[in-house]
């Protein structure tokens, strides 16, 4: 890991995913007022409040596209944690505004599980070392489908990772997740990855033309879309869900993300003979634009 970002081995921990290093940092840190940005992944927040800490959330709004404002964060948060690409809005910030959150005693939680899903990881922070305060998560696992062998890793400054290290458990990795971990990183992976990052831009671009279609209906996408899933804004969305699903499409329910509600769904981008499919499965339950 620390010779994909070219870093030194001292600045990497591996996890048992990401959502250990989530665990570890509510643990390990001694914050007074962390603060996350919504609507993202909620595991964060939830380490945050299990371990004994309040939590303040900054909402995007969907005026704003679910864009970042930095002037949203409360300037004393000690804790700030964004995700890069965001799930569920699949938003991504501009690196140097995420990098502008930084500040003087204050650590910045960036998750970027999802950014080997774009093309060139443009925005990208891992591997930066001239963020202060700078904490980068990464999963190894979405690209490749391995999400039941648990590894992911945090990349931030040596004390950051000692701290952690320290609050570990034992053998967090198992073998066969280390030895995926290896391969995931390989050159042939890395290309591999890097090819199917151009296809999920593709896909993503036909399921949202696709999407556009139902435009009539109420349908709307958030957007500009950059991560291998979409948030759509649908009428009578749960019904919608549960018609999916009878047809063979599952899609994710948007009213557990905070900062949305009932209306909002999270569709996953496939090969575009699925998302076909899938559009005519849409067309048969809210009907064509008019």
């Amino acid at each position: 890991m620390a010779a994909r970002h070219g870093l030194p081995v001292e600045r990497v921990l591996l996890t048992a995913g990401a959502a250990e290093a989530f665990v570890l940092l509510a643990r390990a840190l001694k914050v007074r007022r962390p603060v996350v940005v919504h609507p993202q992944f909620t595991e964060p927040e939830a380490a945050l409040r299990d371990a004994g800490h309040g939590v303040d959330r900054v909402l995007l709004r969907e005026e704003d596209g679910f864009r970042l404002d930095p002037a949203a964060v409360p300037e004393d948060a000690d804790l700030v944690v964004i995700g890069n690409p965001t799930n569920p809005t699949s938003v991504l910030h501009p690196a140097a505004v995420v990098a502008g959150l930084a500040r003087p005693g204050r650590t910045l939680v960036v998750d970027e599980a999802f950014m080997d899903a774009v093309p060139g990881e443009r925005e990208a922070l891992a591997g930066r070392t001239d963020v202060p305060g700078l904490v980068v998560l990464r999963s190894l696992t979405k690209t490749w489908g391995l999400a039941g062998l648990r590894v992911g890793y945090v990349l931030a400054a040596p004390d950051v990772i000692g701290e952690l290290e320290r609050a570990q458990p034992l053998w967090p990795v198992s073998t066969p997740a280390l030895a995926a971990a290896e391969a995931c990183v390989s050159p042939r992976a890395l290309a591999e990855a890097a090819d199917a990052a151009r296809r999920v831009a593709a896909d993503r671009a036909h399921l949202v033309a696709g999407l556009a279609g139902f435009a009539g209906a109420g349908v709307r996408v958030a957007g500009p879309a950059e991560g291998p899933f979409v948030l759509v804004r649908v009428p009578a969305a749960a019904a919608v869900r549960r018609e999916l699903r009878a047809l063979g499409y599952a899609v994710r329910r948007g009213d557990t993300f905070p900062g949305l509600g009932e209306e909002w769904l999270r569709i996953a981008v496939r090969d575009r003979g699925t998302v076909d499919g899938f559009l005519r499965a849409v067309g048969t339950v809210v009907g064509a634009a008019g």
